[in-house]
């Protein structure tokens, strides 16, 4: 019997296909807290792209994919710095997708309201 070869995909164009939710170019500081064997580290990153579901960023270290964290941010329009619970979901290089996990519903009110005002990355 032959085995049937696999179909090779582009996973960028499908992946942009499948998601959920539009990105955003976004610029502005952030915050990553993570807990590791010697406690809490900080580590200051950058805001690439934003969703309503998470947040894309440069951050010049080692992460490890499902390691959750608390990013701190303050969107420009925002009153207050945020501090949200996020897991981190994918790496390329340096640019890691966290998906958020505590936005409140006055969080994801505003983030909205501002990712209106901003340009897709898609576009």
């Amino acid at each position: 019997m032959c085995a049937q070869p696999r179909k090779t995909t582009n996973n960028t164009t499908s992946e942009r296909r499948r998601r959920r939710h539009a990105r955003y170019y976004a610029h502005f500081p952030v915050g990553v807290t993570l807990l590791g064997a010697d406690g809490y580290k900080r580590i200051e990153a950058h805001c690439k792209d934003l969703s309503e579901a998470g947040i894309g960023i440069l951050v010049a270290d080692e992460l490890v994919l499902g390691e959750v964290a608390s990013l701190e941010f303050s969107l420009p329009e925002a009153p207050s710095p945020w501090e949200v619970r996020a897991v981190l979901r994918h790496r390329r290089g340096y640019h890691y997708g966290f998906e958020f996990l505590s936005l409140t519903r006055p969080q994801t009110g505003m983030l909205i309201a501002f990712l209106l005002k901003q340009v897709r990355t898609d576009q």
